[in-house]
C-alpha cells in the first residue's frame, strides 16, 4: 500500500491541501519500504488528489481536510483519512499496528488559507498550535 501523509517538519500538518510536503510511504508485508518527501504542487480544486494519484497513493492522512477535498480523493480511489495529530514515524507505526484513528477535520472551512507563508496561528480548536513552528 502506498500512503501519503501531509507534512510540516517532522509532524502531520493539519491542512491538507497547504501543507509544506507529502511523505509518500510504501508499507508492504507489515514493513516500511520506500519512504520520501515530495513539495506540495500547489493547492487548486483537484489538482493534490489528480497529483497524489499519479504517484500511486492509496490513502492519505491529514490533521484536516474539506468535504470537497474528500470527493475529489473519492474519485480517484483515494481513501482520506483525517482528524490525525502527530509525529510522522509515529502516525506510520500505529498505521502499520491497525491502531491508527481518524475523526474529526481538525480545521474547520478555509481555515488553511495563507497557511504556511502568511499565517503564523491556525483556527484549529486549539488555539495555541502554531503553524509555522
Amino acid at each position: 500500500m502506498r500512503i501519503a501523509i501531509s507534512t510540516d517538519g517532522d509532524s502531520v500538518s493539519a491542512h491538507f491541501g497547504r501543507c509544506p510536503s507529502y511523505t509518500i510511504v510504501d508499507i508492504e508485508d507489515g514493513k516500511v519500504g520506500k519512504k520520501e518527501a515530495v513539495d506540495n504542487p500547489g493547492h487548486m480544486p483537484g489538482a493534490i488528489p489528480q497529483f497524489l494519484h499519479e504517484k500511486g497513493v492509496e490513502c492519505i492522512i491529514a490533521g484536516g481536510m474539506g468535504a470537497r477535498a474528500v470527493g475529489f480523493f473519492d474519485e480517484f480511489g483515494i481513501k482520506p483519512i483525517v482528524g490525525v495529530q502527530g509525529r510522522i514515524d509515529e502516525i506510520i507505526e500505529k498505521l502499520i499496528k491497525g491502531e491508527l484513528k481518524g475523526g474529526e477535520s481538525l480545521c474547520k472551512p478555509s481555515a488553511g488559507k495563507g497557511y504556511g507563508i502568511d499565517k503564523t496561528l491556525c483556527d484549529h480548536p486549539d488555539e495555541t498550535n502554531k503553524c509555522n513552528q
